[in-house]
């Protein structure tokens, strides 16, 4: 729980020094979302005068369940201690109350900007759910559980083989990962013009340590998915249940360069890419939903694929 807490801040610094370096720009250094949490947890927090409850509490909520999701996730290694909880239905659930109680705070105040964000993020929901559903059914199929522990000890084995099914599953997971995470194309997380914003619309009105909550928890939810990739369909050099220090020692090590690919990997798209309109974002997840489909009906029509 420590690790992903303290390298979620990281990966999101090192996109931005990557994209701000491919745009010939000096850019912020790695360490600037650490400072960014820390300056604005030194910050009262300014309420509305209509503030229910809900958006007092929201911001912790959405925190715990996102960084209990992210460190559910075999990381480094697998067989820990609540590994037997690292389900992937589980994961999907708490997420998507994470995103329920996000858009509820975001209408709670009645500010125009909150209402728009919340009913897109409710739209770019109701096409990623089914085609998250669709990728874990596929798992489920492939490696006969949704353990992720069982998962990714099944994907290290020789068994896998090339299979079309996980080709077309991991272009669904990483087109549901960026909108998810509200990512070019589908959201520019750098904008606060209310033409465009989703995520940044719900959390205009928080401010202290309310948005630090929420800032952390982006951050979380993008390591999530990054962990959640490498952990499915790149297990290479995650330390086996039982195994000593040097072997979780090289497991972190492997971990950090994943995270370092996929951040890197990350940046180069988001600045070859153009933002997408919002209303071509169902078509974008209706597409990674096909893919989700299709991969899980050629699993279940033939073995082999």
């Amino acid at each position: 729980m420590l690790l992903v807490l303290l390298l979620a801040p990281l990966l999101t610094g090192f996109v931005r020094s990557v994209k701000a370096r491919l745009l010939r720009r000096h850019g912020p250094p790695i360490i600037q979302p650490y400072r960014d949490l820390l300056r604005l947890l030194r910050k009262d927090a300014v309420l509305a005068h209509n503030a229910s409850w809900l958006f007092r509490v929201a911001p912790y909520l959405i925190f715990a369940a996102t960084w209990v999701a992210a460190a559910l996730i075999p990381t480094f290694a697998t067989g820990l201690m609540f590994s037997w909880s690292a389900d992937l239905i589980a994961i999907v659930a708490m997420l998507g109350s994470a995103r329920f109680i996000l858009a509820l705070a975001g209408m709670d105040v009645g500010t125009s900007f909150g209402g728009i964000g919340s009913s897109r993020e409710a739209m770019i929901a109701t096409f990623s759910e089914p085609a998250m559903i669709m990728i874990v059914f596929t798992l489920a199929l492939i490696a006969g559980s949704t353990e992720l522990s069982t998962v990714a000890s099944f994907m290290l084995s020789s068994a896998v083989g090339l299979r079309v099914s996980l080709g077309l599953a991991l272009v669904a997971l990483i087109m549901v990962a960026i909108a998810e995470n509200a990512r070019i194309p589908v959201d520019n997380p750098a904008t606060h013009l209310e033409l465009t914003m989703v995520h940044e619309a719900m959390v205009l009105e928080y401010s202290g340590r309310h948005l630090t909550m929420i800032e952390l928890s982006a951050m979380l939810k993008l390591l999530l998915y990054v962990s959640l990739i490498a952990c499915v369909f790149a297990p290479w050099g995650l330390a086996p249940d039982g195994a000593g220090p040097i072997a979780y020692l090289i497991g972190i090590a492997a971990y950090i360069l994943k995270l370092a690919i996929a951040g890197l990997l990350l940046a180069l798209f988001e600045t070859s890419i153009a933002k997408m309109r919002v209303f071509r974002v169902p078509d974008f997840l209706g597409a990674a939903l096909m893919l989700g489909l299709l991969a899980m009906l050629l699993r279940f029509v033939s073995r082999s694929l």
